[in-house]
């Protein structure tokens, strides 16, 4: 199984990386964006082949190390390779 996992920051938590792509995208002559927020996505490969163990395996990894809490939130997609 692939578990792909994305995170992101939180709102009301400012994103310098996100507004440093829109003022670029507005010098581009894209004027109708009005906001963007950066994240990372995550794909792991996993030796599993129940997708909510899987996906049970992936939130943990993402809990216990791929995201801040405090700041970020997290979502975890599973997919059959």
């Amino acid at each position: 199984m692939k578990a792909i996992v994305t995170v992101m920051l939180k709102e009301g938590v400012l994103d310098p990386q996100g507004k440093a792509i829109a003022q670029a995208l507005h010098g581009l002559g894209f004027a109708a964006v009005a906001d963007v927020r950066a994240g990372k996505v995550i794909e792991i490969e996993l030796n599993e082949t129940d997708p909510e163990a899987a996906r049970a395996m992936a939130s943990e990894m993402a809990r216990k190390l791929l995201a801040n809490l405090v700041i970020e939130r997290f979502s975890v997609q599973v997919e059959a390779k």
